[in-house]
């Protein structure tokens, strides 16, 4: 297969130009579990979009530190294509900031979260088994979020769920799947992430999520697994 990668992480600093960018991250997650498909990608935070999706077997959606609240022209234009995918039935994965994008361009409400920031290793349970699931139905995922959707698209299928986020991840039929936290992300990268958000989320967030990721490592090959038998399964 042959997924369009849209990255939307709006962090050009010294610490992002310091590691893989998201693209390689993606790129490399798929790579790990289907070595023969192949992703280009495309910096739609850039305004940088494909011409045409016809090339494609499916389309990947980022995450990002923007808020898909923000209105930026780039994002209005984004929820235009998840809108035009969907009725096409072009597959879409999205995680963290795609998951709630692709919310958003349905009619749903992205609101802060009450509790606060979601940092560090994040349990998800499984609500829901869809065609492409996994056998666990608890997994642990890294993520780094404060906002979330609040409530499902019309059609939407909720599918996981994590602490203080009853709607971390949903599908639609067999073309739309969505996690609210981070499968490409690496250990070491969180752990960076961790030291560098630590004024921004502060100290008790900070080191409770320090702990989270020494206990043990996340599902990102199990998830990993899951995305591939999502774009397999709605292309048959």
């Amino acid at each position: 297969m042959h997924l369009a990668i849209l990255v939307t992480n709006t962090d050009f600093s010294a610490f992002a130009r310091a590691r893989p960018l998201d693209d390689a991250k993606f790129a490399s997650l798929i790579e790990d579990v289907r070595p023969a498909w192949s992703t280009t990608a495309f910096w739609v935070c850039r305004d940088e979009f494909p011409e045409s999706y016809a090339a494609f077997d499916g389309v990947v959606i980022t995450g990002s530190p923007a808020s898909v609240n923000d209105g930026a022209r780039w994002m209005e234009k984004l929820e235009h294509s998840v809108r035009d995918l969907v009725a096409a039935g072009v597959p879409i994965f999205g995680a963290c900031f795609g998951h709630q994008i692709i919310a958003k361009a349905l009619g749903a409400r992205i609101t802060r979260n009450p509790h606060g920031w979601s940092h560090g290793l994040i349990d998800i349970a499984r609500v829901a088994r869809m065609d492409w699931s996994g056998s666990t139905d608890r997994l642990a995922l890294y993520g780094s979020h404060i906002e979330q959707v609040a409530k499902l698209p019309d059609g939407a299928r909720r599918v996981f769920e994590s602490p203080g986020c009853p709607i971390a991840g949903f599908a639609i039929g067999r073309s739309v799947f969505t996690v609210q936290h981070h499968p490409e992300m690496t250990k070491g990268f969180i752990i960076d992430l961790i030291g560098e958000y630590a004024d921004h989320v502060g100290a008790e967030v900070t080191e409770q999520a320090r702990r989270s990721v020494a206990d043990r490592p996340a599902d990102s090959m199990k998830f990993a697994g899951e995305i591939a038998r999502f774009f397999e399964h709605a292309r048959q």
